[in-house]
């Protein structure tokens, strides 16, 4: 491990992530890592990291870190106005850092978590195969907790060179701007259409779930059993206000699930901060693989 850059200034939560803890459902841990999968592994395939390597996401307002020696590093996801010691850079794009550079954020243009990928990928604490950060337990990342000023975030061996300016393209990259979440319905029904209302993302919303504000929705037929849950599935409680299930959801539940967004509208539902509007669209099985697949080639077109 290197040493690779110190926190001046944490930011509002700024925490370590991977690709998280799927294999650890079936004991009832949280799948958790990085809510934006897409600007996350972009990120670290752009500084020539495995795509599940550790990763810095940054919430609403981003860190400031002084680098330790000299670094390639990528900013993707939300637009926090990322700069080096005063000057604009790129977002999805290579740039280096210098032995002294500071990076730094500004103000929130668009999105809510930005991700900072850094050559040889952030080594953390690591908890059931994760370092995924698991504020709930206090396990995985920099001790389970969000950085904190004067924490030192070490990374390993970079593994596969790059060079900075190399980016990828916008038409590759999520449309953040548009709040809409394609979605297959759900295996229950509502009296009342998902699909037919605008939504807000409540202030009493977090990693594990957005509450929905909005029109109130009344679910159809009798109380289910506790059944499995996966991101993305759209529980709807007896008060009548949906639930969007993130990635540190539980991993059962027994309110009835009235549609599951398509996991290629995840990464716009990962940018959406309290306040934020949202309405879901329904979409078909097959439309919602043929979104994926098409993120998927724009990942890969990063390995080549």
């Amino acid at each position: 491990m290197t040493p690779a850059l110190r926190v001046v200034a944490p930011g509002l939560l700024t925490t370590v992530q991977d690709a998280g803890r799927p294999h650890a459902m079936a004991s009832g841990v949280p799948p958790g890592g990085a809510m934006d999968r897409f600007a996350y592994q972009a990120g670290n395939l752009l500084v020539g990291n495995d795509r599940g390597a550790a990763a810095l996401e940054c919430t609403l307002r981003g860190p400031r870190l002084v680098a330790l020696r000299a670094c390639l590093v990528a900013i993707t996801g939300a637009d926090l106005e990322p700069r080096v010691s005063g000057r604009p850079v790129p977002m999805w794009s290579v740039f280096a850092l210098e032995e002294g550079d500071e990076l730094a954020f500004g103000a929130r243009r668009l999105g809510a978590r930005a991700y900072v990928a850094v050559d040889g990928g952030i080594a953390a604490d690591r908890w059931l195969g994760s370092v995924s950060t698991n504020l709930m337990v206090g396990r995985g990342g920099m001790q389970g907790r969000a950085l904190i000023a004067g924490d030192v975030i070490s990374t390993g061996e970079q593994k596969t060179r790059t060079i900075p300016g190399r980016g990828l393209a916008e038409a590759m990259r999520p449309a953040y701007a548009d709040r809409t979440l394609h979605a297959v319905a759900g295996p229950h029904t509502s009296r009342d259409s998902l699909f037919d209302a605008t939504f807000q993302v409540s202030p009493d919303s977090n990693r594990m779930g957005y509450r929905l504000d909005g029109r109130r929705l009344e679910a159809s037929g009798d109380e289910v059993l506790s059944f499995g849950l996966v991101a993305g599935a759209v529980q709807l409680p007896s008060g009548g206000r949906p639930i969007l299930l993130m990635a540190d959801h539980q991993t059962a539940g027994g309110y009835p699930v009235i549609a599951v967004v398509a996991s290629a509208s995840m990464p716009v539902a990962a940018q959406l901060a309290p306040g934020d509007e949202v309405r879901f669209v329904e979409t078909t099985v097959e439309k919602a693989l043929a979104m994926r697949a098409a993120q998927r080639s724009a990942l890969d077109s990063l390995t080549s």
